[in-house]
């Protein structure tokens, strides 16, 4: 067995010593010394470095050359058998060797030598630590008895110093005694002996004591004294009380010292200095003066922290005094700068603390704010005067004034009073930090309610008050006038800098509601702001001493205020501003045309000056705060700025691509600068277009400029860092990423970007990987919810992107399932299909036993596929290409029990459930009163699940409802009557307003009987007079000659098939259709096929869309064929004298579908017209009327062009009753194609409750597709929607009717 030398010892002392630094703070943290102990008890469960630890390492090695032969001998015993028999409580040979080994000898004798060996290192290091104590406190000892004897003479009163004073116990007579010597009377010598005595007593005990109102009269008399050494004493005790005591006596101290400094400034005049004479810190009395101040200001800045302990007397007084001491200003100070003055206490506060530190620290707290605002209001008002007065001071200055700024920054910048800086301040020094701390004062003021009651002020040699938008003004003049840089300097960027300091004004302004609304969203402000543009605009140069900072701060300052609802108004709608032309137009149109000019360089009076891509990004960036919002797109789209921001990045990108390949020795085409400038700038153009896509008819103006790809693949690399979209934007691209999914160029874009395969890989890794590498110290809870929430983002993702049935077509059709006789489990779903192939559709033993968790991805993949098939058009396709419901329906039937004899029983678990209840969704077609479907959810007690469970056709007779009895009444009979009376007079103009009025009365009072026949024959007699009269017919006329046989050698896809199905077997569910109409209602849909691909171009791309026609089911013929109750005659009629009326443009989407009327970059856009005008006003119309529902969408990253998209694709079939399908296809035919904006709006209005509900619970994507929209009938919002006619018909129609080229 080895023993510890001294040597040995002492390594392990300094091991030791080691390990107990590493853990200190675990320890120090400790409660108590039990849970110390404890903690190193448990070091190696907790630490993950002890085994790297030396001494570890260290005691590693003694063990095992201690007891390595002992080991390795029983190891030998046992394996050859010689050994004792293992026990049952000894089942491994490990067990066994350890238990031998512990009752050895040698592992005893180890314990015992390394026991003592421990105890003496352990003794040694504890006596070691006493020993370093002591010598510690010793030291101490020494430092402070000379710190304490030695002269004061640090100019600085709260240095080390003033607090770490010695401290000798003293008797209240002795303080009497000290109390006495101070008398003003007394002589110099026996003042200072007893203020050298008071210095060493213990602050408690000074302040305590009977005598301290004396004292203290005696030593603010002292303050006073002409004699450095008297003065500097008192200054070295009160620092050091100010450290040490309670407010109750600090704040005499401070009033002690405040009120001094006023007596000194009123009685002892101060000569500001002039010309090139200065202040000297250094002088006897400056000095004073300025240690004095510095103190107060020092106990300025931490009082805040406690003060609220306190009552609020003691802070009312500390602010009183400071607010008086500054308030000082003598007449000759309100003169002009220049003049002979007093130098006066603002001035010394704004050299020591220049930025008003203390005053932002003193208006921050609501409690001591409402105090200062107070004092300020009804006492110190001259103070506020003051600082505003400087301020315009400094912005009449002249203009050689102005360019001395830049010196005095770079001089003040750093400075510090103290022996080793300078110690000479100029008066324009001075002059300037007064400025400044005005500035500051006035900045931080404005902030608040309070504060800014304190405006309009009056001033000196101004006749009418300074209001709020007058200081703004001010400030923002202040900001142009910034001195030039020389030699190249970014002056802009120094902390004093006017314009940064403005600048941080207007930033702190803007972020805040209130202060903006009542200081910047002002004509006078916008005005000014944009009066060097105008002045650019017209020709010529503003006096701007920096035209590209000033630029720069005029784009940043507008884009924060067009980030609000208010400031954005104000931006495009006042039209209080005179371009450049003398007409009278808003500030978005003078900032859409100098960015225009900007990016065309067509502003001849920058031909001399390089303006750099900055200032042009900056004002591009306005315009983006604007035009990524629907109604400020309206304002600027006459402007056509795609097209320019997309012409710029096209000569940008081929300006780095013109960069040749550098070759060795030849000199660099374009310098790595340069290079970097020109690739940032095409980031930034291309970041700006990418915005476009924040609204459906900004997605159809970038898809125009043929730089999608481009723009998504941009934002694809963005949201993979998860950057946000902008500085002035709060939430990332969620919204913007489901906005571009629901169009077929968009889709496809995301898909050539890498985005699908992103998302699909990210929900793989959720869902089927786990988190592998922590499970045995954190096992994975077991999933209580169908979706669990480490996959609810995944889940949601994947919702908006395959909400559109375009994304659904673009990733899915024509694409068969690879159904692998074989997966690896290695083996990751990289696409849409693969999802479909291993989540969705499990129709083998192979892709079962590919999946760790076969139960919860398979639900999951099923919740994706209930959601999916509530699109009709998604559904179809997905029936039409995998055959779902056969699918379904078979692992229904093999979900059962295998009894001995006779059929088992359905297992009713997750998986059944769900299939059920999709079996259910897709078998069965109608409103909320017109089918049920079963509920997810398990009840209590014997029977969990007490609904029918669907394995073969027909579905279950309980989840069809009876059709609710059409009422027939003297109503009815009503428009029978007008439309029989009216027949000779149908070709009066006064016609439609007749019929109009009649439909509205009718919706009004009972509108359950406006159904029917009556409603097909008022929609007949409505088609007719329109398509009659060549000013509401908006399409050229079409000859179609209608021929049975012709067409019927037509065949339908297997998706119209289905679709037919469907519509069929809700026509005999509502018991409108005959058994026979089938071949009817194909041969309709076949003639409209013939009709409207007469009228289509031929369109040569790659999106789905365009392969073959239409792509989905003509869902707008069937509910006409299903109004004319299956007359197949009637039905095709309305449809072709339909077709010339704009209504058909927006209720009839294969009428448009890359239509001949359309202009040919739109018919080849793939962006119907639905989309890029209709949910476009939805979405502007929402903001607007509906602001909650609007704001719901956005943080779900949900947008409602996607829902109203699907509700008006499928016609509003399976969201809303049969009866109020025919009045929504009335009302829009009737009262005009706007009425379908209004109708959304009123359906999502109607919502808001359920919407807003489901918002937080994270699942209303899935509501709005899942649920339809119970309650809602339109005859209760027709006067809603006439409401919203009267506000925005004239924008919305007006846009509606510019779809085509004539109509523009």
């Amino acid at each position: 067995m080895s023993q510890f030398s001294s040597e040995d010892e002492a390594e392990l002392q300094s091991l030791l010593r080691e390990l107990l630094k590493s853990v200190k703070d675990r320890i120090s943290g400790a409660p108590s010394v039990e849970c110390a102990e404890e903690i190193l008890l448990h070091l190696e469960e907790t630490d993950k470095n002890f085994h790297n630890y030396e001494f570890v390492k260290y005691l590693r090695e003694y063990v095992e050359s201690s007891l390595g032969a002992v080991i390795e001998e029983e190891t030998e015993n046992f394996t050859r058998g010689d050994g004792h028999a293992i026990g049952t409580g000894q089942d491994t040979l490990v067990h066994a060797v350890t238990k031998r080994t512990r009752e050895s000898t040698q592992y005893k004798q180890m314990m015992q030598t390394l026991k003592q060996t421990m105890m003496v290192v352990v003794e040694s290091l504890i006596n070691k630590f006493e020993e370093d104590q002591l010598k510690k406190e010793e030291m101490d000892r020494k430092s402070q008895h000379e710190q304490s004897s030695s002269h004061y003479t640090d100019n600085c009163s709260d240095s080390d110093s003033s607090f770490n004073q010695s401290y000798a116990f003293i008797k209240h007579e002795q303080l009497q005694v000290i109390a006495e010597k101070l008398d003003p009377g007394r002589p110099r010598e026996v003042r200072l002996e007893a203020l050298q005595s008071l210095c060493y007593a213990p602050p408690s005990d000074v302040l305590s004591c009977e005598s301290w109102t004396g004292l203290r009269r005696n030593l603010s008399a002292a303050l006073t004294d002409p004699d450095p050494e008297l003065s500097d004493k008192v200054l070295q005790f009160f620092a050091k009380t100010c450290s040490s005591s309670p407010l109750n006596v600090t704040k005499d101290i401070y009033s002690s010292i405040a009120k001094s400094l006023e007596a000194h400034f009123l009685y002892h005049k101060l000569s500001f200095p002039s010309g090139s004479t200065s202040i000297d810190a250094n002088r006897p009395d400056m000095a004073r003066l300025l240690k004095q101040m510095r103190l107060m200001n020092d106990f300025q800045k931490e009082v805040t922290t406690f003060w609220i302990r306190h009552p609020e007397k003691y802070m009312e007084e500390i602010v009183e005094n400071t607010l008086s001491l500054l308030a000082l200003h003598s007449e000759q100070g309100m003169s002009s700068p220049g003049s002979e003055k007093s130098l006066e206490p603002i001035h010394l506060i704004s050299l020591l603390d220049i930025k008003a530190t203390w005053f932002k620290k003193w208006m921050h707290g609501y409690y001591s704010r409402t105090v200062v605002l107070r004092l300020l209001e009804r006492k110190y008002k001259s103070l506020i005067v003051n600082a505003l007065q400087q301020c315009i001071y400094y912005f009449d200055s002249c203009d050689s004034v102005r360019e001395e700024t830049l010196e005095v920054i770079h001089s003040l910048e750093h400075q510090q009073i103290g022996p080793a800086r300078r110690t000479l301040y100029t008066s324009k020094e001075l002059e300037f930090v007064y400025f400044v701390h005005s500035l500051c004062v006035l900045g931080r003021l404005v902030m608040y309610t309070n504060g800014r009651k304190l405006f309009p002020i009056k001033v000196k040699k101004r006749r009418d008050p300074i209001t709020l938008t007058d200081l703004v003004v001010i400030l923002i003049n202040i900001m142009y006038q910034h001195p030039k840089s020389s030699c190249g300097e970014t002056t802009h960027a120094d902390s004093l800098s006017p314009t940064n300091l403005v600048m941080e004004v207007l930033r702190t302004l803007c972020d805040r509601t209130e202060c903006a609304v009542e200081c910047l969203y002002k004509i006078p402000v916008i005005e000014t702001l944009l009066a060097p543009v105008i002045t650019l605009l017209k020709g010529k140069l503003p006096k701007l001493n920096s035209l590209e900072s000033a630029l720069t701060h005029i784009a940043d300052t507008l884009a924060r205020i067009a980030t609000t609802e208010r400031g954005l108004s104000l931006l495009l709608y006042d039209r209080n501003l005179v371009s450049a032309e003398g007409e009278s137009i808003s500030a978005a149109h003078v900032i859409v045309q100098f960015t225009q000019r900007l990016l065309a360089k067509e502003l001849h009076v920058f031909s001399e000056l390089e303006i750099p891509p900055a200032v042009s990004g900056a004002f591009i960036f306005v315009c983006r705060q604007m035009y990524n919002t629907c109604e400020g797109l309206q304002v600027l789209r006459p402007y056509s700025l795609h097209e320019c921001i997309a012409k710029a990045w096209r000569t940008t990108s081929s300006m780095s691509e013109r960069v040749p390949t550098p070759v060795p020795g030849a000199p660099p085409a374009m310098a790595s600068q340069e290079l970097q400038s020109v690739a940032a700038w095409e980031e930034m153009l291309l970041d700006n277009l990418l915005n476009f896509a924040a609204t459906p008819k900004g997605l159809l103006l970038l898809q125009q400029t043929g730089a999608i790809n481009e723009c998504v693949t941009y934002m694809f690399s963005r949201f993979t860092k998860k950057l946000q979209v902008s500085r002035c934007e709060k939430f990332g691209y969620g919204v913007m990423v489901t906005q571009v999914a629901t169009t077929a160029p968009g889709i496809a874009a995301l898909q050539s970007s890498g985005f699908v395969q992103t998302i699909v890989v990210e929900l793989w890794s959720a869902l089927e990987c786990g988190r592998e590498d922590v499970r045995v110290v954190h096992p994975k809870s077991t999933p209580m919810d169908p979706i669990d929430r480490s996959c609810l983002k995944s889940f949601l993702s994947l919702v908006n992107l395959l909400s559109s049935p375009h994304a659904v077509w673009e990733l899915l059709g024509h694409r068969a399932l690879p159904n692998k006789a074989e997966y690896s489990l290695r083996e990751m779903a990289t696409s849409v299909l693969d999802l479909m192939d291993r989540l969705i559709i499990i129709n083998s033993d192979a892709k079962i036993h590919s999946l760790f968790n076969y139960e919860q991805s398979h639900t999951f993949g099923l919740r994706l596929l209930s959601v999916l098939c509530c699109n009709l058009d998604s559904f179809l396709l997905l029936e039409s290409q995998y055959n779902l419901s056969e699918l379904l329906l078979q692992g229904q039937r093999d979900n059962v029990t295998e009894p001995p004899s006779g059929e088992g029983e359905f297992i009713i678990d997750g998986l059944s459930v769900e299939r059920n209840h999709i079996l259910i969704r897709i078998g069965t077609v109608g409103g909320p009163s017109e089918r049920r479907l079963p509920p997810r959810a398990l009840q209590k007690g014997n029977d969990p699940y007490p609904w029918p469970i669907m394995s073969t056709y027909p579905l279950p007779k309980y989840y069809i409802l009876d059709v609710p009895k059409t009422l027939r009444t003297k109503q009815e009979s009503e428009i029978s009557a007008f439309l029989a009376s009216s027949k000779e007079t149908e070709r009066d103009a006064s016609w439609m307003d007749d019929c109009r009025r009649q439909f509205c009365k009718i919706m009004a009072t009972k509108s359950n009987t406006l159904t029917g026949y009556v409603l097909a024959d008022l929609l007949e007699r409505v088609v007719l007079h329109l398509s009659s009269s060549s000013t509401d017919c908006f399409f050229p006329p079409a000859e179609y000659k209608v021929v049975d046989h012709s067409v019927k050698t037509r065949s339908l896809s297997s998706v119209e098939q289905l679709g037919v199905g469907i519509s069929l077997r809700y026509g005999k569910f509502l018991k409108l259709l005959r058994e026979d109409s089938e071949q009817d209602l194909c041969l309709l849909l076949k003639h409209c096929q013939e009709f409207l691909s007469q009228q289509r171009v031929s369109v040569t791309s790659e999106l789905s869309c365009f392969q073959s026609g239409y792509p989905g089911h003509d869902w707008f013929a069937s509910t006409v064929f299903l109004l004319m109750h299956g007359d197949v005659g009637r039905s095709l009629s309305l449809l072709l004298r339909f077709s010339r009326l704009l209504p058909s443009a927006f209720l009839w989407p294969p009428r448009l579908h890359s239509s001949a009327h359309l202009p040919i970059e739109i018919a080849q856009s793939g962006i119907h017209p639905i989309y890029s005008c209709t949910a476009h006003y939805v979405e502007m119309l929402l903001k607007a009327e509906v602001p909650l529902v609007f704001s719901a969408f956005r943080m779900s990253g949900f947008t409602p062009s996607q829902i109203c998209i699907q509700w008006l694709g499928q016609c509003f079939w399976n969201y809303l009753d049969w009866p109020e399908i025919c009045h929504y296809v009335a009302t829009c035919v009737i009262m005009g194609p706007d009425y379908q904006v209004y109708m959304c709006i009123s359906a999502l209005r109607h919502m808001q409750q359920d919407i807003l509900q489901h918002t937080q619970t994270q699942d209303l994507q899935v509501f709005l597709k899942e649920e339809p929209i119970h309650g809602f009938r339109v005859s209760n919002y027709l006067e809603y929607m006439e409401g919203l006619e009267r506000n925005y018909r004239s924008m919305v129609l007006s846009d509606m009717r510019s779809i085509l080229p004539r109509s523009s």
